[in-house]
């Protein structure tokens, strides 16, 4: 029986046709494992993980294996795009057992879904240290069978010790500025120096880390903290993790010093990379920042982009290379050979020295990743544009990385915002058209009629799966950067209607959040993190809008709110640093009031402008002329024109400096 054949999830829609009789996650699944009383098997990936494909090759396509996991188990496939509060409780209990976790996510469960056994990818036989799945298998069955009161005394414990880390925010504080600047300190000690980023190999682009630095920069005025800032994203926009032809980021290196990707490109990475350049840019006029910011709105636009009008959540790693093997990094990868064959001798010369293409190869079988090591561009612009184009278009003739077409809700708020400021920044108003029509599909798809969150759809259909904590906060934030770029104030609406269920359904005791709803279905724990992971945590996303919104509105609810969600930075912030960068820089925002800027005057008009390019850390932006600007942002609301003219008004706390009409004056107060 084919149970995956209707969902919407790809990733579980690639499993369909396996041997293995897989069930989605649902109660049926464990209803049938107490049924028969056997355990269960959850295996969780995602569509672009490479390591998922290669263990559903070798154990879930080949029916011996499948023949014995039919037998003994009920076997689980989750997306954890899909389903994050799953994939975070149970790869909770992976880590605290193992050490270590990772995609795919193998684990064995009792019918009441109580883990008892863990691991992540295994091989069809042992090897390396690692047992072979198939023996993995048989020795869960021996336990259950042989032993299953140790069995039940394992997963209980486990359950139990689970269920005592619930979390308070309370017990940190509000993060000050001792707490950020050790906050600051420690991340000054993790970092690399040569290479830019933070730590060694494998190394992730750092984008909530950076935002921090950005925002610290602009209310003190410390210099290192740019630096870092800067030379990261220098050392990120020249390596091999970012695509030298077609824009865009790969998800991390493998190395410490970026040349090797791992090669498939996700939406969020982009999206907060894409903005972290902007601001760069913003604080620096830097040229690099300018070019890579426009180049990965572009590459979200150009490869994302579905024909409902929101952004896909991936494009795969692997791909066929020229042989037809099904192989990472095929599509982007050169040799020599394969420079002369598309740029005749000279070029290929010209192009190898500047993109780091060697005999020897950086990769794999003599492929190089291309990376910026030469100065051609400086000396001949228009030879290396020359050059990328024709490499770009052959390139296009490849096979390409399958695409994960699913839209996720919190993902699309990241664009939105990123595209939103981008377009604003850069006179680019298609791309804040295309942020405004992944907005509309959140609303009409995702809000629907049941005025709460779904986190998934694909082909328009919303998925079965309520939105988490971050879907909330994410698409808030995307909503107002949305609302301050082009002066409509339904967006602010929409966000505030969100934020109004956030401190309703996911809000706890002393200033904690929960990652699930209080009336969402209920797992073994209720999953809350406030470290980020690749994406800010849904903790601090909600914080940052919940901080935002109430500096538009002056709601008091609101920023009680995110003041307590706060005190989880003021404890964690000076420790761990590189994990909770999303929340150091919301508390960068709340120590600088935020600011508040009412443009009274036209969109787009040189005062918007001026207040957009203004770098107080989380500034809001209120624009909107005529007598009813008011009823859309209370900001705008007794903003009367000076003498005539547009005028800016700067506050703090509903607090104003005196009125400008000046872009200039404006810019000044606000940093920029």
């Amino acid at each position: 029986m084919n149970r995956l054949a209707g969902v919407t999830s790809p990733y579980l829609l690639q499993h369909a046709d396996n041997p293995v009789d897989w069930w989605p996650w649902g109660p049926e699944a464990f209803e049938e494992a107490k049924r028969r009383d056997v355990p269960v098997l959850l295996s969780v990936g995602y569509a672009s993980c490479h390591w998922c494909h290669v263990m559903a090759h070798e154990s879930f396509e080949d029916t011996a294996t499948a023949d014995y996991l039919n037998a003994h188990f009920v076997p689980v496939k989750v997306d954890r795009e899909e389903r994050p509060d799953v994939d975070a409780v149970y790869m909770e209990a992976v880590q605290a057992a193992t050490g270590q976790g990772g995609w795919p996510m193998t684990v064995f469960l009792t019918p009441e879904a109580e883990p008892f056994y863990f691991g992540t990818y295994f091989p069809p036989e042992s090897r390396h240290g690692m047992p072979g799945f198939p023996e993995v298998l048989e020795g869960v069955v021996a336990a259950w069978s042989d032993r299953r009161e140790e069995v039940a005394e394992v997963a209980g414990r486990i359950v139990r010790d689970l269920a005592g880390r619930s979390l308070t925010a309370a017990e940190g504080g509000l993060p000050g500025e001792a707490e950020l600047a050790q906050a600051l300190l420690r991340l000054t000690r993790d970092y690399d120096e040569k290479h830019g980023g933070f730590g060694g190999a494998p190394k992730f682009p750092p984008s909530m880390a950076i935002e921090f630095l950005l925002r610290h920069y602009a209310r003190t005025g410390a210099e290192g903290a740019l630096q870092m800032a800067a030379d990261s994203c220098a050392a990120m926009a020249k390596g091999g993790i970012y695509d030298q032809l077609g824009g865009g980021f790969a998800r991390y290196a493998v190395d410490r010093e970026w040349v090797v990707p791992h090669f498939e490109k996700m939406l969020y990475d982009n999206a907060l990379l894409c903005r972290v350049y902007a601001h760069l840019w913003r604080a620096t006029g830097s040229d690099l920042a300018r070019r890579v910011a426009l180049e990965t709105a572009d590459f979200i636009v150009r490869e994302l982009r579905t024909t409902e009008g929101g952004f896909a959540s991936a494009l795969d790693a692997d791909s066929a290379d020229a042989d037809g093997r099904h192989v990472e990094g095929a599509f982007y990868v050169w040799t020599p050979a394969q420079l002369r064959e598309v740029l005749g001798e000279e070029d290929a010369a010209f192009a190898a020295a500047y993109f780091g293409v060697t005999e020897e190869g950086t990769f794999e079988e003599g492929s190089s990743v291309l990376r910026l090591v030469g100065s051609g561009e400086a000396d001949d612009p228009a030879r290396i544009a020359d050059v990328r184009a024709r490499l770009l278009a052959a390139r296009g003739l490849r096979v390409r990385p399958e695409r994960d077409d699913k839209i996720v809700a919190a993902w699309n708020g990241l664009a939105i915002a990123a595209l939103a400021e981008t377009g604003a920044y850069f006179d680019r108003p298609d791309l804040v058209e295309r942020a405004t029509e992944a907005a509309d599909l959140l609303v009409r798809v995702h809000m629907g009629d049941v005025a709460r969150l779904c986190r998934t759809s694909r082909d328009g259909r919303a998925g079965d799966n309520s939105g988490v904590l971050e879907d909330y906060g994410d698409v808030a934030e995307g909503f107002l950067a949305l609302a301050s770029v082009t002066g409509e104030g339904t967006w602010l609406e929409f966000a505030g209607f969100l934020l109004d269920i956030v401190l309703e359904h996911f809000s706890g005791e002393g200033g904690q959040l929960f990652d699930t709803a209080d009336d969402a279905e209920q797992l073994i724990r209720r999953p809350q993190d406030p470290t980020d992971s690749a994406t800010p945590a849904g903790w601090t996303a909600a914080a940052g809008a919940l901080l935002s919104y109430a500096a538009h509105t002056g709601s008091e609810p609101h920023r009680t709110a995110a003041e307590g969600a706060l005190g989880i930075v003021g404890a964690l912030g000076p420790k761990a640093p590189r994990f909770i960068g999303w929340g150091l820089a919301v508390a960068e925002a709340l120590l600088d009031g935020p600011r508040e800027v009412a443009v009274a005057g036209p969109v787009a008009g040189e005062l918007h402008r001026a207040a957009l390019l203004g770098r107080a850390p989380g500034a809001v932006v209120a624009v909107g002329e005529g007598p009813d600007a008011g009823t859309e942002f209370p900001l705008l609301v007794d903003r009367p024109l000076v003498g005539g003219e547009p005028t800016a008004y700067v506050c703090r706390h509903f607090v104003c400096d005196a009125p400008t009409t000046d872009a200039g004056e404006l810019a000044a107060k606000l940093g920029g």
